[in-house]
């Protein structure tokens, strides 16, 4: 998952994102390593928070672009 890379190209930290999507900045860490995976519902709310596609986070494409 990209989501350490999307967050820190957006220089934004494990806990204001962790604060920002109402979760803990350990979850956000534990996303970031592999050691858990986020489940639909986060990965929505992640994907709305940084406007980009769930496709692009997964790493399933190059383009950030959400479907219109």
């Amino acid at each position: 998952m990209r989501l350490r890379e999307i967050r820190k190209a957006k220089g934004i930290s494990q806990l204001k994102l962790a604060m920002d999507l109402n979760t803990t900045q350990n979850t956000i860490s534990r996303y970031e390593t592999g050691a858990h995976e986020p489940g639909i519902k986060e990965l929505i709310r992640i994907a709305d928070y940084f406007q980009i596609s769930i496709d692009y986070l997964l790493e399933r494409t190059n383009n950030p672009k959400m479907a219109e």
